[in-house]
Formats: C-alpha cells, structure tokens, sequence
C-alpha cells in the first residue's frame, strides 16, 4: 500500500479520503475473484432469467461502475428482448443520511427487475 500510495498521481479533494491504492487492490480482488465474469454468468440468458419465475423480481446493488454497467446493459437488453420489466430507469443510491451513517454506502448503486 506504501508503494502504490509513492506512486500514485494524487487524488482529487473530494476523494482524499480513499487511500489511493484502493482502487489497486479492488482491481486485484475483481481479477482473481472473477467477479465481472461471475456477475455476467448471472445476467446473461441463462442463470438469472432461467431460475426466475414469471413476477419473480431481479435485484443487483453494484459498488462501482463496471459492475453497474454490466447491470444496467443487460437488464436494457432483457427488457429489450421481452425477458424483463425494468424497476428502476436510474440506480436506486444512498441519502445523505445513510452515507452518513454507512460511509461504504456512498458508491452503491441498486437496480431491478421484474421477469415477464
């Protein structure tokens, strides 16, 4: 984390509370976790779709952008197909006060579906 933080180009204002090798360490933990890979398993025309029943309902909190983007594209492509009815046009996020009381929160992002 020393290493990383040294070489590092330095944060934004906003962000200096994010250690800066924060996003070194998410992008380790997605790679060997295959989280991306997991995540569109879940969503493609198989697992998800295959195990909802008509009115079962899909909901997915992403915490960072390619997560929320494989969501969002393929909750649009299930709907566009007539597989889903999308729930939520923009992300469900955290309050103020719940940022507050739960720092970790503040980059979720929630989004739904109901399959037809």
């Amino acid at each position: 984390a020393q290493v990383i933080s040294a070489a590092a180009r330095p944060m934004k204002e906003r962000s200096q509370r994010i250690h800066p090798a924060t996003r070194t360490f998410q992008a380790i933990r997605i790679f060997v976790n295959r989280e991306l890979e997991d995540l569109r398993a879940l969503l493609s025309m198989g697992a998800a779709p295959r195990i909802l029943k008509p009115g079962g309902r899909l909901v997915i909190i992403s915490f960072h952008s390619l997560e929320d983007r494989i969501v969002k594209d393929a909750l649009r492509e299930g709907a566009k197909v007539g597989l889903y009815r999308v729930l939520t046009r923009k992300p469900i996020t955290a309050r103020k006060a719940e940022i507050d009381r739960n720092p970790r929160s503040r980059s979720a992002k929630l989004r739904a579906a109901e399959k037809i």
